[in-house]
């Protein structure tokens, strides 16, 4: 059998579900390993002792265990939609950039409230509705983030704020982001994102490689 690239993935990781998006759009196969972070692969650790996914071996050895490097590493390879033409776009890295670090750490404190003690719940959600804002005011302008195309920042941001809107969905759902509420909705059913979510056993060094 060819040998092809080697990602290791977990499911629910946001992190993990824009690269798979990005790897499957790109119609650049690999050999998914999902695995179980609570048990990870010595063969995963081996590549990266920062033990966090998605983690990507190359047939060459080289590894990017960056999710956002993967992204570039896999539309570098084939970009059929174009999703790199926005690339330069000016706001593109401030926002997910924003994304990655200050909302990342909202949202934890939000899903993970009772370990946040400090402040409520509801404090935490107020503090990442400004990234909600700050999206909601591009949705008013065209259909996704960067113009009238879907594209690379759409797709880096929204495994994030799929998370934060399932923390509690009744208050997401009622709350004032109609435009962002249609753009994640047409982001979770869409046949691509339904694809790269479908359920895979732990991965063993026995174990019959999945090609995706």
């Amino acid at each position: 059998m060819e040998q092809l690239p080697i990602l290791y993935s977990f499911r629910r990781c946001p992190y993990a579900i824009r690269a798979r998006l990005a790897i499957k759009v790109s119609n650049v196969q690999v050999e998914l390993r999902e695995v179980v972070l609570a048990d990870k692969p010595k063969e995963m650790l081996a590549c990266s002792a920062k033990g966090t996914v998605p983690v990507l071996q190359l047939v060459d050895g080289t590894v990017i265990d960056e999710s956002l490097d993967i992204i570039l590493w896999a539309l570098k390879q084939n970009d059929p939609d174009n999703w790199l033409s926005y690339s330069h776009y000016r706001e593109a890295s401030s926002l997910i950039e924003f994304n990655d670090t200050e909302f990342k750490e909202h949202l934890d404190h939000y899903k993970y409230a009772d370990r946040f003690p400090e402040q409520t719940m509801e404090t935490y959600r107020e503090k990442g509705e400004e990234f909600l804002q700050r999206l909601e005011e591009k949705l008013n302008e065209h259909a996704y983030l960067a113009g009238d195309k879907l594209s690379m920042l759409d797709m880096a941001i929204f495994p994030f704020i799929r998370q934060f809107a399932y923390v509690d969905k009744i208050w997401f759902d009622q709350s004032e982001y109609k435009k962002l509420q249609v753009w994640l909705e047409a982001l979770l059913t869409s046949p691509l994102f339904n694809d790269v979510m479908k359920k895979h056993l732990k991965w063993h060094i026995n174990s019959q490689p999945v090609i995706v």
